[in-house]
């Protein structure tokens, strides 16, 4: 047991590491994220993005369908010891498949436990088509494992192309992203988030959230004082203030492309930091959890020890007590 409270207590003090690495890495992508924004909002108001005659959006990604097609990206971890992180994100995707019910529904797992846990009660099939007739259904439809130990823009480019690509084909109506928002150590929440259509460039559509628990919380915030990590925020007004001027100024901007190409390139590159962003801030998350179960298990393994110190040590006086007692009864019978 002392040997278990010492793995314990090292797989903490590593989370905890990892997960200070972890909040730069998110932090240092978000000003390219703000900044992006800005520019397709300042396109926006510049380029012609819609029909002037039907109304109807010029780019593929801005038009909205009856969501009889979904996509759903599922992102948990590939690893257990992480006390109820992958548990909650399964749970939340099942509720948003509910929710959905009579739909057609594919899944993109990123993660071996929600891949795991999907191949289990889903078949594996192949993309469906833009002509495809079946009847609707919910189906595994890919997978990565292995990719959140060093998560890379590359990695994510990747994915969004070809989420991209299926849904400019009309293959599916709307793509989601199920993942752990993190934010700080005792501030988190379980997100749905709709990756596509993009209905308002700058402001992610919520489609399913939940808090962390007050109990959570507090479990979470002892843990993170046990391993020396910070419980707020991290402190990026100036660095979000400098970032939310860029491409924002009320001028006149002169841009070497028409402002339309512009707007059409940039926007599957949205789309791809967004996807980069939920990844991040997923890793992040799942140290979190893991350094609190881990706290809590050290914590566990303590109280055991005392308990099974404490249970030897009235055995031992026991037998001490009666060996003494036969002792002096053997010498009294003596006398």
């Amino acid at each position: 047991m002392t040997n278990t409270r010492q793995i314990t207590k090292a797989m903490k003090m590593v989370s905890a590491a990892k997960l200070r690495r972890a909040q730069e890495r998110a932090l240092a992508a978000r000003p390219y994220a703000q900044m992006l924004a800005n520019v397709l909002k300042s396109l926006v108001s510049r380029a012609e993005i819609y029909d002037p005659d039907t109304g109807e959006p010029k780019h593929p990604l801005l038009a909205q369908r009856p969501e009889n097609n979904i996509l759903l990206i599922v992102v948990t971890g590939d690893k257990g010891l992480a006390g109820a992180f992958n548990t909650n994100i399964v749970k939340a995707a099942a509720r948003f498949l509910e929710s959905k019910s009579g739909k057609n529904i594919e899944i993109e797992a990123i993660g071996r436990k929600g891949r795991d846990f999907m191949r289990r009660r889903y078949p594996s099939e192949r993309p469906r088509e833009a002509a495809s007739q079946t009847a609707p259904h919910i189906s595994l439809v890919g997978e990565q494992v292995g990719v959140l130990n060093k998560v890379g823009y590359g990695m994510a480019s990747e994915l969004a192309e070809r989420v991209i690509e299926r849904y400019s084909n009309e293959e599916v109506d709307a793509v989601y992203i199920v993942y752990n928002e993190f934010k700080s150590v005792i501030a988190q929440r379980l997100v749905v988030e709709k990756v596509l259509p993009i209905e308002q460039v700058g402001e992610f559509t919520v489609a399913q959230a939940e808090v962390m628990g007050e109990e959570e919380r507090k479990r979470a915030l002892e843990a993170a004082k046990g391993a020396g990590v910070g419980i707020r925020p991290a402190d990026t007004r100036a660095v979000d203030a400098e970032a939310a001027k860029f491409a924002t100024a009320p001028v006149d901007y002169i841009y070497e492309q028409p402002p339309g190409e512009l707007f059409r390139s940039l926007l599957p590159k949205y789309v791809a930091i967004q996807i980069f962003h939920s990844l991040l801030e997923s890793v992040a998350a799942e140290h979190a959890a893991r350094m609190t179960a881990m706290d809590a298990a050290t914590s566990n393994a303590s109280d055991m020890i005392d308990s099974l110190t404490l249970a030897m040590n009235r055995a031992r006086q026991a037998k001490i007590t009666k060996e003494i007692i036969e002792i002096v009864s053997g010498a009294a019978a003596a006398l």
